[in-house]
């Protein structure tokens, strides 16, 4: 693939980890304006030339500690908000600490069957926190929450989605990309339960106005209130963790984009058109009748059977010599189960890679399609980035790379992008990908230390020629 090579022109400094970068426009304004927003729990935008406040929710949202998954993860605007103020958010909330499903961190054993089979018992006192999505709108005296769509006890701290809202411009409906519910290798396999509401691709009919107050805490689509189990769909499952989805227009159609972060050997994007969502009310229906008339109709990306395009592996360690390291499959039995109905990988890329014009990569933190013009180089890409190279020695750097959708489906090579900025001895890790409405402008996030509680130490720029 050809080398591109682009500049970084700073937006704005001294900010909080920024999670989302997203524009549109405020109601009576006459042009987009850029909105971030970071993990502690704000709401920024750009407006003549300064950083302006737009929601501080800091005191609703969980207290973050180091390096930390959770906070404010979601933000997403109505494709009306120009004129009808709604927009959403999903967040960690304050208070909902629990002790974890399990105690200390989990490895499968493929001779310990005990370790293949865990399940999540005693749901209610042996959860991490409680995410919620809510809507809110846009009022004359300023932002006011509207009403809590979902309230979701998750299992652990991490994989809980990051720009994890998106308003899909085929339905006109709300995404909610989740994560597996975190720690490592999916110890419950809540990715491929189909009544599991980690682990997958949701739509929401947020037209549908159910105001329920105050909903219940679940985990599964069973446990939900009729009026919500059909507010929702099911777009896909066999998610680890993501950082939203994307959309890119193509002859009528719409491509999506999905970047699944890895467990321990690489990272994948997929990419798909055509999709079957599932209302939730069939799919319970389907479940409790022992049935499975959409089996096929999912998008099913693998995880936990599959990390991109090779079976799920753990190492075993060679005692005389680590360079002969045994590579297992983890989840044999997933793996053959799902190696038909999975999605294959768009690009994937790893972990250690010392080929020539390669990265060794870590976790792939924003994928967006590019559809301007002025970095001609890159017109109807694919960008995505990648938290940090896996490499000794520092300072650290995140990286940007592009790659191409293949016609024939098959699986494509990717290129990375030179980038001319004198980040010098500061740490650059490279936390979120943004753009504009008719994708002609990329923006990126970058923070200079991974403690989310490492304040201000924030950056955004837009990606130019």
């Amino acid at each position: 693939m050809k080398k591109v090579k682009v500049r970084l022109r700073p937006i704005v400094s001294g900010i909080n980890l920024p999670t989302v970068l997203k524009t549109t426009r405020l109601p009576g304004d006459s042009i987009e304006r850029l909105f971030i927003a970071t993990q502690v729990g704000e709401v920024l935008y750009i407006g003549n030339g300064e950083i302006r406040t737009f929601l501080d929710i800091r005191s609703n949202v969980i207290k973050l500690n180091g390096y930390d998954e959770r906070g404010l993860l979601g933000l997403a605007f109505h494709p009306g908000f120009y004129y009808n103020g709604l927009f959403y958010l999903h967040y960690s909330v304050k208070g909902t600490q629990g002790p974890g499903a399990l105690q200390g961190p989990f490895d499968p054993n493929p001779c310990d069957s005990k370790t293949l089979n865990l399940r999540w018992i005693n749901r209610e006192t042996q959860y991490d926190h409680i995410d919620t999505v809510e809507e809110w709108i846009l009022q004359p005296n300023g932002p006011q929450k509207r009403r809590t769509l979902l309230n979701l006890r998750r299992p652990f701290s991490n994989h809980n989605g990051v720009n994890s809202l998106n308003f899909s411009p085929e339905s006109g409906k709300l995404v909610l990309t989740t994560g597996d519910g975190g720690s490592g290798y999916d110890p419950f396999n809540l990715s491929q339960d189909n009544m599991e509401i980690a682990g997958k691709i949701i739509e929401i009919d947020v037209s549908m106005n159910t105001f329920i107050n105050d909903p219940p805490v679940v985990t599964r689509f069973n446990e939900l209130p009729v009026a919500i189990q059909e507010t929702l769909t099911v777009i896909a499952k066999g998610v680890r963790n993501i950082s939203g989805i994307s959309f890119q227009r193509f002859n009528q159609q719409f491509i999506k984009y999905i970047g699944n972060v890895g467990q321990n050997f690489e990272e994948t994007i997929f990419s798909f058109v055509r999709y079957q969502p599932i209302p939730v009310t069939h799919l319970i229906q389907a479940t409790l009748m022992n049935a499975n008339p959409i089996h096929e109709a999912f998008i099913n990306f693998g995880w936990r059977g599959w990390e991109g395009a090779f079976p799920t592996l753990i190492m075993r360690g060679c005692t005389n010599d680590s360079s002969l390291n045994e590579n297992i499959v983890a989840y044999t039995s997933e793996a053959i189960q799902t190696s038909v109905d999975r999605l294959p990988p768009l690009t994937t890329y790893f972990h250690k890679d010392s080929r020539p014009g390669k990265f060794s990569g870590t976790a792939l933190t924003g994928v967006k399609p590019y559809m301007g013009y002025e970095i001609p180089d890159l017109t109807g890409s694919v960008v995505f980035i990648d938290l940090i190279r896996n490499e000794p020695q520092p300072p650290a750097r995140g990286v940007l790379a592009y790659t191409r959708l293949r016609i024939d489906g098959k699986l494509n090579d990717y290129s990375i992008i030179d980038i001319d900025y004198p980040f010098g001895s500061q740490s650059a890790y490279f936390m979120s990908l943004g753009s504009n409405l008719d994708q002609t402008r990329l923006y990126l996030g970058v923070y200079g230390s991974m403690r989310v509680s490492d304040p201000n130490q924030g950056t955004v720029f837009e990606i130019v020629p």
